[in-house]
């Protein structure tokens, strides 16, 4: 891809001090142009706390003549770590970090609420893509009284710089457990998921107990910066691959300069399930030699046998070019619920015997390669 002298500008813009419209998706943060670049102001739609929706002018990500500008981050001294760090608060003494927001990130016809919830660790719990939080909602644990609930390990979904670009947060992407009676087919509330729903319900200035960070397993590897990256998520999964992208295509970050391809397969019930849609949309615009997006819609899609869409359809579908790219060294990714993998393990194998491969020899030398990449719960 072509990059003219321009696209070195870096853009930030900040919409205003309140908080609740600090909006993650198309973040921009303070603005910093020539005289002569050509700019263009539009407005974005930000929906508040009570649903209704709030139109402020922010900078469009394009400026004429260039390249797509990314936004400066800071500290860059977060890139002089040569470890990620580790269990740097542990569950005996977690940190007490501060809700800054919580945005619902579906839309009314959505099975379930999922949102987007930024916390301020004031840089005191720094993290690397793909890492995960730990959150001990408040309360005791009622197998254990007079103790704390167990810690719930949350993938974190921002880059280590957080959604404002300061290293001082980072986001969760959460879906509110709730427990439906199969018989009376009403909900129970006694059942419900204690720290999704605490999560879900915060307000921003509530106080957080989070450990970690924790896990290397989903760290990207950025040796190679032309390499290729597979990603496949249904739901909430997503939360590392939007970490990921950010860094990629939204970050202005001097010791990684992206130049590989990254394919996202996203599956879901519905549109209105889609997470961080206009997001990936922006970089699929932006992008296009160097980023793929793939909607797994199961209630709206049908596969290719008339059944419903699920993403281990979607990974059929393109299998050949799958197979061939990580014969070629791809990375492959795998993130959300755990009932995910026997689907997609059984395609791919499929797959393999249809190419006259052994699926069970392929499968241990892509984790010797230490390309095959694994977090679901």
């Amino acid at each position: 891809m072509a990059h003219s002298a321009v696209s070195q500008v870096s853009l930030i813009a900040p919409l205003n001090s309140d908080l609740s419209l600090r909006r993650s998706v198309l973040k921009v943060h303070n603005i910093s142009f020539g005289d002569k670049l050509g700019v263009s102001f539009s407005p974005l739609d930000l929906k508040t706390k009570n649903g209704k929706s709030r139109s402020q002018s922010v900078v469009c990500m394009s400026v004429q003549h260039a390249s797509t500008p990314k936004v400066s981050v800071s500290p860059l001294a977060l890139e002089d770590v040569y470890d990620p760090p580790l269990n740097l608060h542990k569950p005996k003494e977690p940190y007490t970090a501060t809700i800054v927001s919580v945005e619902r990130l579906v839309g009314p016809k959505a099975p379930g609420e999922t949102s987007h919830i930024v916390i301020d660790h004031g840089g005191n719990v720094p993290y690397w893509e793909g890492q995960s939080y730990g959150v001990i909602p408040p309360g005791e644990n009622p197998k254990k009284p007079g103790t704390p609930q167990n810690v719930r390990l949350y993938s974190i979904a921002s880059t280590r710089y957080g959604d404002f670009f300061d290293g001082k947060t980072a986001s969760l992407c959460v879906r509110r457990a709730i427990y439906y009676d199969p018989e009376t087919g009403k909900e129970d509330p006694t059942k419900k998921g204690v720290c999704s729903n605490f999560l879900c319900d915060s307000k921003p200035g509530d106080k957080i107990k989070v450990t970690g960070p924790s896990g290397k397993i989903m760290l990207l590897p950025e040796e190679d910066p032309k390499a290729t990256h597979i990603m496949i998520a249904t739901g909430t999964g997503v939360a590392p691959f939007r970490g990921y992208l950010r860094r990629m295509f939204m970050e202005s970050v001097p010791t990684f300069k992206f130049r590989g391809l990254a394919w996202l397969f996203l599956g879901v019930a519905n549109t209105d399930s889609l997470l961080y849609d206009e997001e990936f949309s922006k970089y699929l615009k932006d992008y296009p030699d160097n980023f793929r997006f793939d909607r797994a819609l199961s209630r709206e899609q049908k596969n290719k046998t008339g059944g419903k869409m699920y993403v281990q359809d979607k990974i059929e579908e393109y299998s050949d070019e799958i197979f061939k790219m990580l014969d070629g060294g791809a990375h492959i990714y795998f993130c959300g619920l755990k009932g995910m993998m026997p689907g997609i393990q059984d395609t791919l194998k499929r797959v393999a015997e249809e190419r006259g491969e052994s699926w069970e020899a392929k499968l241990p030398q892509l984790k010797k390669n230490k390309q095959w990449h694994v977090e679901v719960y």
